[in-house]
C-alpha cells in the first residue's frame, strides 16, 4: 500500500556501478530551479537507452504553479509524493477538468491538453511525472503567447493591439512561477475526477508476505491511453520474480528502500546493479530482469509502462509450459537433475524469499 515515502537505510555496503539501464534522478542538475520550485527531467539525453517513456521530478514551494503548459508528443502520467496540489486540464473545446491531489493520487493530462499544477498546502508538493515518450516536447502558455503580434492577439479576442504590449516576450519561460496566495479551490475540484485516480484510497490486487502490488491500467482507469503504472512494495520477506513484458518497456523510480536488479542484455550478458532512492531504471521490451530487496524495511517502486495493460510472462509459471525432457535438454542436463519445479497457474508476480541475500558482486 502506498505509505511513507522516506529512505531506508541499506544493510550491505553497495559498491558503485555504472549501468546503461539506471540514472539517478535525484542526482541531476534541476533543468529550472528558483524559490517556487524546481524541474528535473531524466529523458534520453541523460539515460540514452530510453525509448517511449521518460521521468521528471517536480518540486512545487508553497503558491507554487507549474506554468500552464502541454506536451506535443506524450501524454503524463503525474503521481505525487507529498504535499496536495490543485490540478486543472483543458481539453479538447476548452472542456475544463479541475481536481485536488494528494500524497499517493495520480492524474493523467492527455498528450496536447494544456495543463498546470498548483500547490495547495504550506509545505512543498512533490510529484514524480511519467511521460509517454524519450523526449518529451513542452510548449508553455507564456512562449504560445509571446509568439503572436499584438495585432494577432487584438483580433484574437476582439480588443486593440495596444491592449497585449505589456505581453513578456523575452525567450525566458517562466516553467514555476509563484502566486501572491494560496489558490482558491472549488466544490467541484473536490469531487470524482476522470482524470484523477486515488491509488492510496485503492486496495492492492495483489497482497502477500512478499509484499503489495496496485496496479493502474485502463481496465481501472479508463482515461488512459499510451501508459500505466503499478506502486510495488516488497518486503524483506519478499522479490519481484523474474519476468520480461513481452510488449511493453518499463521505467522505474525508487521511492524508498535498495533494489538489486539484474537485467538480460540481448548480448547474453547480465547487467545487475543496486538503486537507492532517487534512482531510475530502464528495461526495454522482453529483456528478462528481475527485483530484489537488499535494504532494511520495505523496496517501495513506482513502475511505469508504455502500455495501459501491461503484459508479463513469469519464471514461475512458465516453466510449467515445456516437458520436463525438453527442459533438461535446453538446460544441458540430466532430467533426474532437473529441479522438482512446482505446478504454478498464476503467475505470483511476488514471491517469497526463503534463501540468505547473496553479497553484491
Amino acid at each position: 500500500m502506498v505509505g511513507s515515502f522516506n529512505a531506508k537505510e541499506r544493510v550491505m555496503p553497495v559498491p558503485e556501478k555504472k549501468s546503461r539501464h539506471v540514472a539517478s534522478l535525484e542526482g541531476l542538475a534541476p533543468r529550472f530551479a528558483g524559490p517556487t520550485g524546481s524541474i528535473k527531467h531524466l529523458d534520453s539525453r541523460e539515460l540514452p537507452i530510453l525509448r517511449g517513456l521518460s521521468l521528471r521530478r517536480l518540486d512545487l514551494a508553497p503558491r507554487g504553479v507549474r506554468e500552464p503548459h502541454w506536451h506535443a508528443n506524450a501524454h503524463e502520467l503525474g503521481f505525487c509524493l507529498q504535499g496536495g496540489a490543485l490540478i486543472t486540464i483543458a481539453t479538447n473545446h476548452a472542456e475544463r477538468e479541475i481536481f485536488t491531489v494528494a500524497a499517493g493520487d495520480m492524474f493523467f493530462a492527455p498528450s496536447g491538453s494544456l495543463h498546470a499544477i498548483q500547490n495547495t498546502g504550506s509545505g512543498t508538493a512533490a510529484f514524480i511525472l511519467a511521460f509517454s515518450h524519450e523526449q518529451p516536447e513542452d510548449f508553455g502558455i507564456k512562449a504560445a503567447f509571446g509568439a503572436m503580434s499584438d495585432s494577432v492577439l487584438g483580433n484574437t479576442y476582439g480588443l486593440p493591439a495596444a491592449a497585449f504590449r505589456a505581453l513578456d516576450r523575452t525567450s525566458a519561460e517562466n516553467s514555476v512561477f509563484a502566486l501572491p496566495q494560496g489558490p482558491a479551490i472549488e466544490d467541484q475540484a473536490r469531487h470524482v475526477n476522470p482524470y484523477k485516480y486515488s491509488l492510496a484510497a485503492t486496495p492492492a490486487q495483489i497482497e502477500s508476505p512478499a509484499g503489495t502490488a496496485q496496479i493502474t491500467r485502463s481496465a481501472l482507469w479508463p482515461a488512459l491511453r499510451d501508459i500505466a503504472m503499478f506502486s510495488v512494495t516488497i518486503s524483506e520477506k519478499g522479490m519481484r520474480e523474474p519476468h520480461w513484458h513481452p510488449e511493453t518497456a518499463e521505467m522505474g523510480y525508487v521511492i524508498s528502500g535498495m533494489a538489486r536488479m539484474t537485467i538480460l542484455d540481448p548480448d547474453g550478458s547480465a547487467d545487475t546493479y543496486v538503486a537507492k532512492p532517487g534512482d531510475a531504471y530502464f528495461i526495454p521490451k522482453a529483456y528478462p530482469h528481475h527485483i530484489e530487496n537488499v535494504g532494511e524495511g520495505h523496496l517501495h517502486l513506482a513502475i511505469f509502462f508504455d502500455s495501459v495493460s501491461p503484459g508479463d510472462i513469469g519464471y514461475r509459471s512458465l516453466i510449467n509450459v515445456f516437458p520436463r525432457d525438453v527442459l533438461a535438454a535446453a538446460f544441458g542436463m540430466a532430467v533426474t537433475d532437473l529441479p522438482p519445479f512446482p505446478l504454478t497457474e498464476i503467475d505470483p508476480l511476488l514471491v517469497s524469499r526463503s534463501n540468505p541475500i547473496e553479497p553484491v558482486a
